[in-house]
């Protein structure tokens, strides 16, 4: 990336301050990418171990298969998830608050036994099914929010700073060739008075 600059004080000043903002900036911004990297280790992992649980938890009720034709279609829906907004390392994630079932009316007496275990442990499964998908935004959120950080932190390390620096050193030998040729001239110029006062 080309910076575009003039050769002069002003623009040399302009320079010096954006270096030191990207300078400045870098160290927080690498920090923020290893605590997104290690918010997304952690989200995925709580995903995977929620999705096991929701496994072995089918698994282990594969028993009662049977009974589950006995269940009426719609008898337990989910009327509604309630999420809040967590802030991790700036970047607004989900987190799951609660969630409202919808149970139809039933009679106790007519049903068996086991009906409201049943429609417990539907609910348990549900939650575990609707908390993984949660972790699993919040994880692709935080993975592109790191790849913006990671792309912003490569910017600044190996286009950004360098170029400022490298137009720095520009226009300081720019100005400094300046100088030498303004004290270069004043001394000729001062060489042909004394010369010109010593003729007369």
């Amino acid at each position: 990336m080309a910076i575009k600059f003039q050769f002069n004080k002003t623009s040399l000043n302009d320079l010096n301050k954006q270096l030191k903002v990207r300078t400045n900036a870098l160290p927080t911004l690498k920090n923020k990418e290893s605590a997104l990297r290690m918010e997304v280790k952690r989200a995925k992992h709580r995903s995977d171990e929620l999705l096991d649980q929701l496994a072995s938890s089918l698994k282990s009720y594969d028993y009662l298969a049977g009974l589950w034709n006995e269940f009426e279609p719609g008898l337990i829906s989910v009327k509604d998830v309630e999420l809040e907004t967590v802030k991790i390392a700036g970047i607004k994630t989900p987190s799951l608050k609660e969630v409202i079932y919808d149970v139809r009316p039933y009679n106790l007496f007519s049903k068996p036994v086991w009906y409201s275990d049943g429609i417990r442990i539907l609910q348990q499964l549900a939650q575990l099914g609707i908390e993984s998908e949660i972790y699993l935004e919040k994880m692709r959120l935080l993975e592109f929010a790191r790849k913006k950080t990671t792309q912003k932190v490569n910017l600044y390390e190996k286009v950004q700073i360098p170029g400022y620096k490298e137009a720095i050193l520009k226009i300081k030998r720019f100005m400094e060739d300046e100088e030498n040729l303004s004290k270069a001239s004043q001394k000729i110029v001062k060489n042909r008075q004394q010369q010109e006062v010593a003729a007369i």
